[in-house]
């Protein structure tokens, strides 16, 4: 017998091997029929799922509805293998790699025999789809041993499933399989009972993917779909989508002169434009201001370090794979070698000579294919025997004196300033702050305007500070990205405990009773603050634990935002030290903090969430004079002169248009305020004062206008036009799911 622990905390047994949907036909016929999963032990299981191993501790059930978030992926995963499914029908040879749920839905990635996918084939795979829907089939599941799993997917045609158990999932001994009707995918599930369950679902669009993510791999398309349990809710999803299209901050950047990308500077590389530069100029000096009231120093650091620092750190190995390649010095006689070797200009005693002097063997070593940095291909052991290019390769690879990084991270260089003086515990706290700009070598393929580039700059901090100091520093973090975030009108958040995962290898040293420690003081300031968390494991950054910002933006798609990170590992990585009241060393611990997180990501997220439309504080125009003819002019470029003199963002528009196509542009451009002058203005020294939200204002003296523009921009007042109804289910995050 199995004892099952029920969310009311009843304790039933049954007999070993429950199924959940037995356990559910046995609670009421109601259940039964609504349920579509289980959770059991805190793993989403199938309805027909054998429930075991629960003799000496209960196994905890819980049954998955449609009410029930983790139940939507399983439907969208489910769908995935629907529409996979539907495309083999429709198109036979077609070969399958991976199949996950995303946070808005899922995708599958293909390749058809003889001709590409497009989204001219959608209503064809969209209308197989409704036939499998109709027909209810059930979802089957069932287990191979590796060595049959192989050959039956290699009998299915289906390569590369077979390399992925090559490369992967070998080491799982027993591999499992779904089957539906005719279709059957090598998965881990879990999935639906049956395709009747999907109630509504669209295909939504095409793009390319490279197998595994790797470049020197085949090229797969792309399917992307969703899928609900409810028709109203697909509706209302795509509902938002078209809004979030109108607010697509690449659009916008574009049409507001925000910001630019040129290929020949490089993909993902930001160019921003005098608008766009004017409204995060603003945003760094509200934040810089801020800092210098609560105690932090201004420090800058280059944009590149040696290799050792970040492998102190611990950032080499693990953004290793998302790096800018290294950048390799060569020695200067390494250097005068290889000029000399491209000039055909030394004669073999110098060769030598420079050779020695650069600490370049002119023996070869021997060396195995594979190896990072080997000298391929293998040469003969003599320098002197080499040809004249073969020779360059060799200098080139044996002569590095020096290795540097474009930066990963600020922390490392924040780091060296606190350790390149003495400290004592009466100066800690030590707050040292940066608007540092970082570099990760993205995919092509992974790059998206703003949101996703290579380079960003984050408006980093790291404190270091006493054990007895951590949680009160911690909690002034927290509420200083409560202060930045509500001065944005971003005050729609869920706050998350991101911990470590002892079993993921990215925390590999990290000592348990560290973390528990690091984990605990988090805690204990979110406990006291009296705010609400959620805590999630395996979503802590390799050196500590965090608290993270998820914000939610007008349309209801959520994105991580602001975090303050608690780190007792990098001090000890460093050997970092203060002397403490003992006048003994001690350890301090670092805070790292974030209000924005990255300032183009931070941007692109804030020209969506206002439309483009910024409030008066941010605006990179917050007033435009609008002149009704030239006979006003003289009068109108007095009234610009006065604002500017307040210190207000303003132009005029002197073109020999119509007020009321100065009207429309201004609008269009989403300028906040406009100031109409004509004859009547002119002669009473007034403004027409117009509202790019409230309209027309009415007249009043030029004085009075200023101080309304100064005191809405000074107290950072946050108006927009109503957003569109949002709703919950969408979010930022791409995390895949159920996918071998």
């Amino acid at each position: 017998m199995v004892q099952i622990k029920l969310p009311d905390g009843s304790l039933k047994e049954y007999p070993e091997g429950v199924r959940p949907r037995e356990i559910a036909e046995g609670i009421g016929r109601r259940l039964a029929e609504a349920a579509v999963a289980a959770v059991a032990d805190g793993t989403i299981v199938d309805l027909d799922r054998p429930l075991e191993n629960g003799r000496e501790q209960p196994i905890e059930l819980r049954l998955l509805t449609s009410k029930d978030r983790e139940a939507l992926d399983v439907l969208r995963h489910s769908t995935a293998h629907i529409m996979a499914r539907a495309i083999m029908r429709l198109f036979p040879g077609a070969k399958l790699a991976f199949g996950p749920t995303t946070a808005t839905g899922f995708y599958y990635d293909v390749v058809l025999a003889g001709r590409p996918l497009s989204e001219d084939d959608f209503p064809a795979i969209e209308a197989e789809m409704a036939v499998i829907l109709k027909a209810a089939e059930p979802f089957e599941r069932f287990s191979l041993p590796v060595d049959e799993a192989r050959q039956f997917v290699d009998e299915l045609g289906q390569s590369f499933k077979v390399e992925h158990i090559n490369d992967e999932l070998y080491k799982y001994g027993i591999l499992s399989f779904y089957r539906q009707g005719e279709f059957v995918d090598l998965c881990r599930g879990p999935h639906i009972p049956h395709a009747g369950k999907v109630g509504a679902f669209k295909l939504m669009s095409i793009a390319g993917a490279y197998w595994k993510g790797r470049t020197d791999g085949p090229v797969l398309q792309r399917v992307y779909g969703t899928a609900y349990f409810d028709k109203k809710e697909l509706d209302a999803f795509l509902a938002q989508v078209e809004e979030a299209k109108k607010r697509d901050h690449r659009r916008l950047g574009k049409d507001l002169n925000l910001f630019t990308i040129s290929q020949l500077v490089g993909s993902g590389l930001i160019l921003w434009m005098p608008k766009g530069a004017v409204v995060r100029g603003v945003l760094e000096n509200f934040l810089k201001d801020e800092l210098m009231k609560r105690g932090y120093q201004p420090v800058y650091t280059p944009h590149i370090g040696k290799v050792e620092l970040y492998k102190t750190s611990g950032h080499y190995p693990y953004y290793k794979d998302s790096q800018f390649p290294v950048l390799r010095l060569l020695d200067d006689a390494a250097m005068t070698l290889l000029v000399g070797l491209e000039k055909d200009e030394l004669d073999e005693p110098t060769q030598k000579a420079l050779l020695a002097k650069a600490g370049i063997p002119e023996s070869m070593p021997q060396s195995k294919a594979g190896q990072e940095g080997q000298l391929a291909p293998a040469f003969t052991d003599s320098f002197f025997a080499l040809d004249k290019a073969s020779k360059i390769k060799y200098v080139e690879q044996l002569g590095v004196s020096e290795e540097y990084l474009l930066k990963p991270m600020n922390c490392p260089h924040h780091i060296q300033i606190f350790a390149a003086q003495p400290r004592s515990y009466r100066d800690l706290p030590v707050r040292l702050a940066e608007f540092g700009t970082v570099y990760r070598y993205e995919q092509s393929g992974e790059l998206s305007g703003l949101t996703r580039v290579r380079g960003f700059t984050q408006d980093d901090a790291h404190l270091f500070c006493t054990v007895d100091q951590v949680r009160d520093e911690f909690r002034a973090t927290m509420e200083l990205t409560q202060y930045v975030l509500g001065s944005l009108g971003l005050t729609d958040y869920k706050l998350r405990l991101s911990k470590h995962d002892p079993e993921d290898p990215k925390y590999a040293g990290a000592a348990g009773d560290t973390w528990r420690r690091a984990e605990d003081d988090i805690r204990s300031v979110l406990d006291e603050m009296k705010l609400p968390y959620e805590e999630a494991a395996g979503e802590a950054a390799f050196y500590g634990p965090k608290a993270d910002f998820i914000i939610r933006d007008c349309i209801g798609r959520q994105w991580q935002l602001g975090t303050v990170q608690l780190d007792y590992v990098l001090p000890e990585r460093f050997g970092l030290e203060y002397t403490g009241p003992d006048n003994q060393p001690h350890r301090p611990v670092m805070i790292h903090r974030a209000p924005f997180g990255s300032m183009e990501r931070f941007m692109g997220i804030l020209i969506e969430h206002f439309a483009g439309a910024f409030p008066l504080w941010l605006a990179p125009e917050q007033v435009r004079v609008l002149p009704i003819s030239d006979k006003v002019a003289d009068y109108a470029k007095r009234v610009l002169a006065d604002l500017q003199a307040a210190g207000l963002r303003t132009s005029i528009d002197l073109r020999p248009e119509k007020i009321g196509a100065k009207i429309r542009d201004a609008q269009l451009e989403k300028i906040p305020v406009m100031l109409v002058v004509g004859a009547k203005e002119a002669e009473q020294e007034t403004v027409s004062y117009r509202d790019r939200i409230d309209g027309d204002r009415g007249a009043m003296p030029l004085a009075q206008a200023i101080a309304q523009l100064k005191a809405e921009s000074e107290a950072r007042t946050i108006r927009q036009t109503a957003p569109p109804a949002a709703i919950p289910v969408a979010t930022e995050d791409t995390t895949e799911k159920h996918a071998y």
